[in-house]
């Protein structure tokens, strides 16, 4: 297998930065009382998955990516819990890809952190 040499490679960080842009393009459809309430959160959370796997992968060690994989995973499930209210509270707006994406991105950052652990 090649060596990734920039996170940029990496399909989960792909995934997770079109995660984000749904995200960006979800929050813009609600209310205007919900720029600092949900809108925010979610957005942080969002972006949060993409910055922790690129910021683990420059840190040069195992362990401290391992520890940020982690982190976007924590993220991931902080997004998905957003994304579940925003689905219940704001029925109209379609979130349905959006959290097949966060599922499927916490699925590939499982099995990273399973594969890095294990050596």
């Amino acid at each position: 297998m090649a060596q990734v040499e920039s996170f940029k490679q990496l399909i989960v960080w792909q995934k997770a930065m079109t995660l984000a842009k749904e995200v960006y393009l979800i929050t813009g459809k609600l209310p205007k009382n919900e720029v600092y309430g949900i809108s925010s959160q979610a957005q942080r959370s969002a972006v949060s998955i993409a910055s922790n796997i690129a910021e683990g992968h420059k840190r040069g060690s195992r362990k401290d990516y391992c520890q940020f994989l982690r982190m976007a995973l924590g993220s991931s499930a902080e997004l998905e819990t957003q994304l579940l209210l925003i689905s219940e509270i704001y029925k109209p707006i379609d979130l349905k890809s959006s959290l097949e994406l966060v599922i499927e991105v916490q699925k590939i950052l499982t099995v990273i952190i399973k594969k890095l652990s294990v050596v």
